[in-house]
C-alpha cells in the first residue's frame, strides 16, 4: 500500500510534464473542451433566465404562488365567468383573514377578470382586470424589465369611473389620458352593463398579452359594476418564497373546503412542459461536450501512437499496465480540467455581465411564440456559481471518461513489440 501511494504522485508528475511536450496539441484540446463548457454555461444561463421570466409572469399576472377559484370557474375559465365567485356564500374578508394566518403567507389579493366588448374602437374585445393596484404593486413589479409598477403615463385608476390601458392598446386605438372608453360587459346576474370609464393611466408591463388587450379597473369598482357585492372571482396568494407554495396550498384547501380549486404556480401548463423538456436540454449540453471530447480522444490516441516506444520502455522498466494507463489518464484529466476551467471562467464573466442587459424574446423566438408563452419580452441571463461548477464538473467528467478507452489501449502494447517499432 505504501509503495502504491508513493508511485501515484510520480505518475502524476510524469503526466503533468507530458502535456507540455506538444504545446500546440495541448492548446487545441484545452480550447475544444473550453468552448464546449463555455456554451454549456451560456446556454444554461439563457434557459434558466427564460424559466425565471416564465415563473415571474405566471406568479405576477396569473396564479401568484397559489390561486383559489371555484370549481365551476375552473371548468369554464377560458370564458372568465363572473357568476362563480370563490367560496360562494362565505365572507370574503373572513376567508382572506384566515389565509393570511397561514404560516409563510405574505399577501392575499382578490382579483376579477371579465370579458368586455368595446364600442367606438378599432379594438373590439378586451379583458377587464379588477385589481387592488396599491396593494399589488407594493408586493410585485409589474414591469419585469425595469422593475417598476409599469406605469408610463398618468396614474392607476381609483374607486371611480376610471381605468388604465396598456401601451399597445393605446397605440392601436389612438386613445390617451382623459379619453373615455365606452364598453359593455356582462354582470354576475347575466345583465348587460354599459360603462364609459375615463383613461387615467397607460402602463407597459413588457408582456404583450396584457399590454395589448387588458383594461385595469379598481377592484371595488368592478365588483359593483358586475354586481358581485364583496365577492371575488379569484384569490391570489403570495408566500415568503415560491418554494412555500405547497404548504400554503394544503392549508388553503382545508380553509376553502369542497367546491373550490387551489392551484400552485408550478402546476401551470408551461411550467410542467418545461420541466418535461429538461432531459432534452441536458442532452444538448452533452452533445456539446461529446463533440469536443472527440478531439481529446484523437489527440490521446495520436500521443499513444507517437510514443509507442516510450510505452514499451515504461513496460520494460517495470511499470505495470495499470500505471501506464494512469499516466495517460492523468494527462487527459489535466487537459480536460484546464479546458473546463477556461470555459467556465469566460462563460461566467460573460453571463455575469449579461445578466444586467435584457435579451428580447421576440428577437430569439419570434412574435407569435412570444404571444403564446407566458414570458416577458425581456429575458436576463441567470448567473449562478452553482451552474458554473456544474458545467465545469460535467466537462471534466465527460472528457475524462472519453479518454479511458485510448488510455487503456496503451496498456496492451507489448514492450518487446513496442521497442521494435
Amino acid at each position: 500500500m505504501n509503495n502504491q501511494g508513493s508511485i501515484t504522485p510520480s505518475l502524476i508528475k510524469i503526466a503533468f510534464r507530458n502535456i507540455f511536450r506538444n504545446r500546440r496539441r495541448t492548446l487545441f484540446c484545452i480550447v475544444a473542451v473550453g468552448i464546449a463548457v463555455f456554451f454549456i454555461v451560456l446556454y444554461s444561463s439563457l434557459i434558466s433566465g427564460m424559466l425565471k421570466s416564465m415563473h415571474q409572469v405566471i406568479q405576477v399576472f396569473e396564479l401568484g404562488h397559489v390561486r383559489a377559484v371555484s370549481a365551476q370557474y375552473e371548468a369554464e375559465s377560458e370564458y372568465s365567468p363572473v357568476q362563480y365567485p370563490v367560496a360562494e356564500g362565505r365572507s370574503l374578508a373572513e376567508i382572506t383573514a384566515a389565509i393570511r394566518g397561514i404560516p409563510g403567507v405574505k399577501a392575499v389579493f382578490p382579483r376579477i377578470s371579465a370579458m368586455a366588448t368595446l364600442q367606438e374602437s378599432s379594438v373590439k374585445h378586451a379583458t377587464l382586470w379588477g385589481l387592488d393596484m396599491a396593494g399589488e404593486t407594493a408586493v410585485n413589479y409589474f414591469n419585469l424589465t425595469d422593475r417598476t409598477d409599469g406605469l408610463v403615463e398618468g396614474r392607476y385608476p381609483g374607486n371611480a369611473n376610471e381605468c388604465a390601458v396598456g401601451s399597445r392598446f393605446a397605440e392601436k386605438t389612438g386613445l390617451g389620458i382623459g379619453d373615455r372608453l365606452p364598453l359593455k360587459t356582462l354582470s354576475s346576474q347575466f345583465s348587460d352593463k354599459m360603462w364609459s370609464p375615463v383613461i387615467t393611466g397607460i402602463f407597459r408591463f413588457d408582456y404583450a398579452k396584457l399590454d395589448g388587450e387588458t383594461i385595469i379597473v379598481d377592484l371595488t369598482r368592478l365588483q359593483r359594476l358586475l354586481l358581485l357585492e364583496d365577492a371575488s372571482q379569484q384569490l391570489i396568494v403570495y408566500g415568503d418564497s415560491e418554494d412555500s407554495s405547497g404548504s400554503i396550498a394544503r392549508e388553503m384547501k382545508k380553509i376553502l373546503g369542497e367546491g373550490n380549486v387551489v392551484t400552485e404556480w408550478k402546476d401551470q401548463y408551461w411550467i410542467v412542459m418545461m420541466n418535461m423538456y429538461q432531459p432534452i436540454l441536458t442532452s444538448i449540453y452533452l452533445i456539446f461536450l461529446i463533440v469536443a471530447c472527440f478531439l481529446i480522444v484523437n489527440t490521446v490516441t495520436m500521443i499513444i501512437h507517437e510514443r509507442i516506444k516510450e510505452i514499451g520502455m515504461m513496460g520494460s522498466l517495470g511499470m505495470s499496465r495499470g500505471e501506464i494507463v494512469r499516466v495517460f489518464f492523468f494527462e487527459s484529466l489535466f487537459l480536460a480540467a484546464a479546458g473546463a476551467t477556461a470555459g467556465a471562467l469566460v462563460g461566467g464573466i460573460l453571463t455575469g455581465i449579461g445578466q444586467n442587459f435584457p435579451l428580447r424574446w421576440t428577437a430569439l423566438a419570434g412574435e407569435s411564440t412570444f404571444a403564446a408563452m407566458p414570458a416577458a419580452n425581456a429575458i436576463f441571463l441567470d448567473f449562478s456559481f452553482s451552474s458554473l461548477f456544474e458545467a465545469w464538473g460535467l466537462g471534466v467528467l465527460v472528457a475524462s471518461l472519453f479518454t479511458l478507452f485510448p488510455s487503456l489501449k496503451s496498456a496492451f502494447v507489448e514492450p518487446v513489440e513496442a521497442l521494435r517499432r
